[in-house]
């Protein structure tokens, strides 16, 4: 497992579309939308910028050299938000599964997570059918803190996400309420 980097582009759009076209109630994104987008697009995912400088994209990979699985994070970039990040595009090819690469890519965002500085929370949205991506999640540390009906629909069938947290360390001030 390594962080992608521009390089890497042509190999994980492939498997993002893959993802995408096989597995289309798992994500908000659809295959239909990214296949348009130019491969700059993906390039500029896998680059950090002045603006977001900790966001990124691990990809597992195979003895072979193949890219078999996904995962990235996204650090809000407003300033009331920067406490908080999205984890986003979890995949692991079926030809792979069983072998612990989602958990070792789930594991490795957050250990990376834990070394980006003011960061207290990890967010990820879920199928809510999906239940051993719920499990995983949740014997990560994820908790469920609520469930969005009908969040996204595919070929006129509406799918549930749950939206998880991960609290990674104590907020650093008072909470209102």
């Amino acid at each position: 497992i390594r962080p992608l980097s521009r390089d890497d582009a042509p190999t994980y759009r492939d498997l993002r579309l893959r993802m995408l076209r096989e597995h289309p109630e798992a994500f908000t994104s659809s295959y239909e939308e990214d296949s348009q987008k130019p491969l700059s697009w993906v390039e500029a995912r896998l680059t950090p910028t002045p603006q977001s400088p900790h966001n990124f994209v691990l990809g597992a990979f195979s003895d072979d050299g193949a890219l078999v699985g996904s995962v990235g994070l996204a650090v809000e970039e407003r300033m009331k938000q920067r406490h908080k990040a999205l984890v986003f595009g979890m995949f692991v090819a079926p030809e792979a599964g069983g072998r612990g690469i989602g958990r070792a890519l789930l594991d490795a965002c957050i250990a990376r997570a834990r070394s980006i500085p003011g960061l207290e929370l990890l967010n990820l949205t879920v199928t809510a059918t999906n239940e051993r991506s719920c499990r995983l999640y949740a014997t990560a540390g994820f908790r469920t803190m609520a469930i969005e009906e009908r969040a996204i629909r595919v070929n006129g069938v509406y799918y549930p996400k749950a939206h998880m947290v991960l609290e990674l360390r104590p907020p650093t001030g008072g909470i209102a309420g």
